[in-house]
């Protein structure tokens, strides 16, 4: 047992690292890891969302006294996702865990191609959208999110720092830090939700929380210091693999 909880911690600290360096959630490591354990995707979700919402607080903490959050922007993100994160907490519980693990795959293989391109999407000047879409792309783009980060327990990141970087143009030096802030907001009421419903396993969310926790502190403040390229492609082989494991292990049950 006490393996266990060290391992968690473990877990915990790398994806709080990861989670406050490129802002898709720290959530994207820790639930692959309770999936392999075969929990039910209700403690999954809950139990990772605990860590991702400590990596949130963490990691904004740091990037508030630094002065890279955009509150406004944050708190205009996070109203669309808090109704989508209250109903994808309420949906883990009537999923088998066989085909949330075929779910979360196709969603490792977005995230892993997101990160793989997202710094040619960057670079690249972006057309300026009418506002009849944009208001579209707002208000379903983050509903989506919230959805996301509560029945899979990874923060909506993955959507979040695109809308700010595409749509409102704005530096990763400041997209990443709003993002943590929004996910700081969703989570919250994810995690409500989560525990109104008494899904959280708290012994194993709480370690993963902990190690999330001090993670992030080294992430946020080492954002200036990483080689964020080479970083994002280790990490989105790594979750391509991880998805190709998952979708192998789905087809074998056949």
């Amino acid at each position: 047992m006490l393996e266990l909880f060290i391992i968690l911690i473990i877990i915990g600290f790398g994806a709080g690292i990861l989670g406050s360096l490129i802002g898709v959630g720290g959530g994207i490591i820790i639930t692959p890891a309770l999936t392999y354990m075969d929990f039910p995707p209700s403690v999954i979700a809950s139990s990772s969302l605990l860590a991702v919402f400590a990596t949130s607080i963490s990691s904004t903490l740091t990037y508030v006294s630094k002065k890279y959050v955009n509150y406004w922007l944050g708190i205009k993100l996070a109203l669309p996702a808090i109704p989508g994160s209250i109903i994808g907490g309420i949906f883990t519980n009537f999923v088998l865990l066989e085909d949330f693990k075929i779910y979360f795959a196709i969603l490792l293989i977005s995230v892993g191609i997101y990160i793989l391109i997202k710094n040619k999407i960057i670079s690249r000047t972006i057309v300026t959208i009418p506002k009849p879409f944009l208001y579209l792309i707002l208000i379903f783009g983050n509903f989506g999110a919230g959805i996301i980060s509560s029945f899979f327990g990874v923060g909506g990141g993955i959507i979040f720092v695109p809308i700010l970087v595409i749509i409102y143009k704005m530096k990763m030096i400041n997209a990443s830090p709003t993002a943590q802030f929004t996910l700081l907001i969703s989570t919250l009421t994810g995690l409500i939700t989560h525990i109104i419903l008494e899904h959280p396993e708290y012994s194993y969310g709480i370690l993963l929380a902990i190690g999330s926790f001090f993670g992030a502190q080294i992430g946020s403040r080492s954002i200036h210091r990483i080689n964020e390229n080479l970083l994002s492609k280790i990490l989105s082989f790594s979750l391509i693999i991880i998805a190709i494991n998952l979708i192998i292990d789905y087809i074998k049950k056949f």
